[in-house]
């Protein structure tokens, strides 16, 4: 996805460039005017001088990479969302406050069973190319995600619906347009999208305003499949449209005149550059060529945290840091192996003196910040495991003896590319030759290039993080489901499915939260994966920004953001 890059140098330069064409005045005004005779008044005397046209209002800021899909059916990385967040709306929207109103739906009604949901789309919503957003658009839009040829790794996230998964999972062509039809979503009119699911789920709401949910103008789509991969065919619905896209460089969004709510939108310009290096980021922040900085280096954020700076957001993120163990290679498929690599990790070294924004060591998969029956969901969890460097060697020679093995295998680990992953992975090294004595190597790739060959099963330890989709904690638990999409480590446990089962099929709240308190012990107990710590939000954001907000689990919120200078 990403072959080449600017170096650092000439990256400034361009950008600088784009900002001194954005902020120097060029004049069109005669040198000298022609004489007038003496008491002669011309037009011009006598009126009211023009007002200045308004400064645009633009927001610069960086990502942190090149979008690998900007198509809601297709994407599936926080690189990908924090674009689509801002150029689509779904059915419902989430204010800075976190609760879920009203985005393309005006009103929903739900049946008894809630089984059937029905929403009524708001009048006069349309593209940014000016067609009419209609409930077709939404139920092609989910059909095209959950068609086995359009290949999205989210296609799991509408399987809520009836019959979702039997389509998505079908291998016979020929029974394609059969289970499509089945599919629990229907527009009823132009206005009117009924949604059947296959049970009842609790937070159904919550995932309208996912991306995966966003609508898809079938218009466009069908008269060009790949509308998505460039500005000038793009076509979204939310408060800000796509008009530039120059790959792996920058980005820029202006404010979607069509858009039903535009009065709120202060912004009319948001220019993003595309840089994987945190610490040049930083570097333009400190020269004023952004007005966002997300993430940051982490010895600035260690500096930061306890600072005091006005400029500095922090805050709990809805997200855990992880280690992947691929479980089909040796000997990462023997449990006592895979414990002992995790207990030997020293997680409060890497949170204080390697990440240090202020993480959580991880000692579970649940981040904190969900309501349990009563109480937070990962505070009644506690520990599910330990670190014990005693153990984790007993525990290493008897897995390594049980696979037939005298010593550790040369295997690496595998991140994309970023400073922070690579301290981190360097720690993470230093602590296993030290405590388990082996060595391993280290092996960065950018990040489409990690998710292909996390997919592929091509690696033996990748570095991995998620954030939740929605707030429960399904949205974590659900990614190790024995052959889940997102099961990168190619793990299974069939008493792990049915408790997922069970939480995904009840409505008793408490039934619920048991089933998953249940699956994250068993999952920490076989330790497919490695957790590390459960992110926190740290960014910097210039004073004459206004208006950011940051959801549990989203990337910093610009919607509503004003410049006021």
């Amino acid at each position: 996805m990403k072959s080449s890059r600017l170096s650092l140098f000439s990256l400034i330069l361009v950008f600088m460039l784009v900002l001194s064409g954005c902020f120097s005045g060029q004049t069109d005004e005669p040198t000298s005017s022609p004489p007038k005779d003496e008491g002669e008044k011309t037009a011009e005397e006598g009126k009211e001088p023009e007002q200045a046209p308004a400064e645009r209002k633009i927001l610069y800021l960086n990502n942190n990479e090149e979008p690998g899909a900007l198509h809601p059916g297709i994407a599936q990385g926080t690189h990908d969302s924090w674009i689509l967040e801002h150029v689509f709306e779904g059915l419902t929207k989430k204010t800075p406050e976190g609760e879920i109103v009203d985005g393309m739906a005006e009103t929903w009604d739900v049946s008894d069973d809630n089984l059937t949901w029905t929403f009524h789309l708001k009048d006069g919503i349309q593209w940014s190319n000016g067609d009419p957003v209609t409930a077709e658009d939404f139920e092609y839009a989910w059909k095209y995600a959950l068609n086995p040829a359009s290949a999205s790794d989210y296609a799991y996230q509408l399987y809520y619906l009836e019959g979702a998964e039997e389509y998505n999972s079908s291998e016979d062509e020929s029974e394609y347009e059969e289970l499509e039809a089945k599919v629990g979503v229907k527009a009823l009119d132009e206005k009117t999208l009924e949604v059947k699911l296959a049970q009842p789920t609790p937070y159904f709401l919550d995932l309208t305003s996912f991306y995966t949910y966003y609508p898809v103008n079938k218009k466009v789509q069908e008269e060009n499949p790949d509308w998505s991969h460039e500005a000038s065919s793009y076509v979204s619905n939310g408060a800000f449209k796509l008009t530039e896209w120059n790959h792996k460089e920058s980005m820029k969004l202006e404010k979607n005149e069509n858009y039903y709510d535009k009065d709120k939108i202060k912004l009319d310009e948001v220019q993003f550059v595309i840089i994987d290096n945190e610490d040049t980021a930083w570097q333009m922040y400190q020269a004023d060529e952004l007005d966002l900085a997300y993430p940051l280096p982490q010895d600035v954020q260690g500096q930061l945290v306890d600072s005091g700076n006005a400029e500095f957001n922090n805050g709990p993120d809805f997200a855990v840091y992880y280690y992947n163990l691929n479980n089909n290679v040796k000997p990462f498929n023997n449990v006592k192996v895979r414990k002992a690599l995790s207990m030997a990790i020293e997680r409060n070294t890497i949170t204080e003196h390697v990440a240090q924004g202020g993480q959580k060591p991880a000692f579970g998969i649940i981040p904190p910040g969900i309501n349990d029956v009563s109480g937070d969901f990962q505070d009644n969890s506690g520990d599910l495991f330990k670190e014990d460097v005693e153990e984790a060697k007993k525990l290493l020679a008897e897995g390594l003896a049980e696979e037939g093995m005298k010593e550790m295998p040369k295997f690496t680990i595998l991140y994309n590319t970023s400073e922070g992953h690579k301290k981190i992975a360097e720690a993470v090294q230093e602590m296993w030759r030290k405590n388990l004595d082996f060595t391993v190597e280290l092996e960065n790739v950018e990040f489409q290039v990690k998710l292909d060959r996390e997919k592929a099963g091509d690696y033996d330890i990748s570095r991995a993080g998620w954030s939740g989709d929605y707030v429960d904690p399904m949205t974590f638990v659900d990614l190790w489901v024995t052959d889940g999409p997102f099961n990168d480590a190619n793990w299974g446990n069939a008493e792990y499915d049915k408790q997922i089962n069970i939480a995904k099929s009840s409505m008793d709240q408490k039934e619920r939260m048991e089933a998953m308190h249940k699956a994250e012990e068993i999952l920490m107990d076989e330790m497919p994966i490695v957790p590390i710590y459960f992110y926190t939000k740290p960014f910097m954001v210039k004073p004459h920004v206004k208006g950011i907000f940051t959801p549990i689990n989203r990337y910093p919120q610009f919607i509503y953001a004003d410049i006021e200078k």
